[in-house]
Parts: C-alpha cells; structure tokens; sequence
C-alpha cells in the first residue's frame, strides 16, 4: 500500500464556486484505478504545538502499489484536476510513504 499526501495552501480570496470545484474534482480522483481510499478534507480543529494546520485542504489517497500510483499520476482525471485547479494554490507539498 502506498500513501500519497498532499497538503493545498489556496490563494487568499479564492471564491466559494472554486473551491467547491477543487472539493469536486479532488474526490473524482477516486474513481482511478489502483485507489483503495481517499479522503478530502480541511485541518482538524485541534490545537497543539506540534501540529501544522496553515494548509487549507489535505488529499490524502491510499493506492495498491506503486504500479497503482503510477497510474494515478498519468491518469487524465488527475491531470484535470492539475489544470481546472492549479490556478487555485500557492503552495503544495507532498509526502508518499509505502508500507
């Protein structure tokens, strides 16, 4: 199983029509073959000092293998994603791990 996390920091001002077409086109990501799970969401409302909530969305996506994340990368529902919503974010970072 391979985790792929990544963290969205959105543009200031981004306007409710936008981001409800990146909630959208994020979760679409799951219908890609090789997806067992993937979550969308925003921060949690927990507050310790080691904690990092200045990211605005989190995708979090379980694929099989890395054949599976291979796929998931080329795949044209990802790529839509990258282009209707690119626009959208000033930062991204993300963090792959495999068990």
């Amino acid at each position: 199983m391979l985790l792929h996390a990544v963290y969205f920091w959105l543009k200031p001002g981004v306007a409710a029509e936008d981001i409800r077409r990146f909630e959208e086109l994020s979760n679409a990501m799951a219908k890609i073959p090789g997806v067992v799970h993937l979550w969308v969401g925003k921060p949690a409302d927990t507050d310790r000092p080691i904690i990092d909530r200045s990211y605005s969305y989190a995708l979090v996506v379980a694929l099989q293998d890395m054949a599976a994340h291979d796929v998931y990368q080329e795949h044209p529902i990802h790529d839509t994603f990258r282009e209707k919503c690119s626009m959208l974010w000033n930062k991204v970072q993300i963090y792959d791990s495999i068990n």
